[in-house]
């Protein structure tokens, strides 16, 4: 899995408990998520996020940490396309959220799913 994004932890990302607010961390995820697949479907710009497995909070995040982010694709549909993510302390690399299936669809004009057209990713992707 790589990790492609970092994001520093501030004091407007913290819940009343000190640590990172679960619901900005899964923001961030779905749209690094959505970023990644609408990368790897090239010019594929309608992606809606269609499913999240369970999502496991294994640690937190202190303010002034510094976490990153990383997607990688398990498998290909025809009109979607599915991964799974991983967020970790860049410092220590301690697992921080881990979700093992993201699935987003490709939408056509009418709101429809529809095929993106990529058939198999290189294997570097895989």
């Amino acid at each position: 899995m790589q990790f492609y994004s970092r994001k520093w932890i501030k004091p407007e990302d913290l819940n009343p408990n000190g640590s990172l607010f679960g619901g900005k961390l899964l923001s961030w995820i779905d749209e690094e998520a959505a970023i990644f697949a609408m990368c790897q479907l090239g010019k594929e710009k309608h992606l809606v996020t269609k499913f999240m497995s369970e999502i496991n909070f294994v640690s937190s995040a202190k303010q002034g940490d510094i976490i990153e982010m990383g997607v990688e694709v398990v498998s290909l549909g025809r009109s979607s396309i599915t991964m799974r993510a991983e967020v970790r302390n860049k410092l220590n690399k301690a697992t921080i959220i881990s979700i093992d299936t993201m699935v987003f669809v490709s939408l056509g004009a009418d709101g429809k799913p529809k095929p993106h057209g990529v058939t198999q990713m290189a294997d570097s992707d895989l």
